[in-house]
């Protein structure tokens, strides 16, 4: 395995310092493109909200000083993100403001129509089958709730050569614009726009379940 398959993998799944590491790194790095794509979204202070893939926990940490009289949960696939993330989150946990879990998304164990807003940042090109999984994204969501996906890398933008090795190498599902705007029509989204910021290689998908 080569140096950079190592390194995805401990995006993808942290284990050990190297994984501390790593989660205290996107904690930093991912908190632009999270700002941004928060932008493109309403979120009410009486929210209930989900974030998929909560990695390090700072983007439920932006989202419960917004949604301050609502709740937000995450959820992550590897004990060390969702460790992590319980930390950064402590003060919220302790109020019963915030509620971090370990699971899977093609499984999510939550109710039916139960989120305003569900996010997914820097992970849905990780999932074990994106269609599939968006749409239990879906059922999760309130009628009418909003989703977000944001992502630092995309087919046909800035960085495009770049994203055509990380295909090469891992399992990554990388979209395009128009393929993300189709994954959230399929999944049975409506008001789907997709939006790139091409000067930082971001992108940002948005959907509403609908009423």
């Amino acid at each position: 395995m080569s140096a950079i398959e190592k390194l995805l993998n401990q995006c993808k799944e942290p284990t050990g310092w190297f994984g501390r590491f790593m989660l205290w790194t996107m904690n930093l790095r991912h908190s632009r493109l999270t700002d941004w794509g928060l932008e493109h979204v309403a979120i009410g202070k009486r929210d209930t909200i989900l974030d998929v893939g909560c990695g390090g926990g700072r983007t439920i940490r932006k989202l419960s000083a917004r949604a301050r009289e609502g709740k937000v949960y995450g959820i992550d696939h590897a004990q060390m993100s969702v460790a992590v993330a319980q930390r950064t989150n402590r003060h919220g946990i302790a109020r019963g403001h915030v509620d971090i879990r370990e699971g899977s998304v093609s499984r999510l164990p939550f109710a039916d129509d139960m989120f305003d807003l569900v996010t997914a940042v820097e992970t849905h090109f990780w999932w074990p089958d994106l269609p599939a999984d968006l749409r239990e994204v879906v059922r999760v969501s309130k009628p009418g709730g909003q989703l977000l996906l944001l992502a630092e890398v995309y087919k046909g933008g800035k960085y495009d050569q770049r994203v055509q090795k990380l295909i090469q190498l891992t399992k990554m599902v990388i979209l395009s614009v128009p393929e993300h705007r189709a994954l959230l029509s399929n999944a049975g989204c409506m008001e789907v726009q997709v939006v790139e910021k091409y000067d930082k290689g971001w992108i940002c998908g948005v959907g509403r379940k609908p009423l």
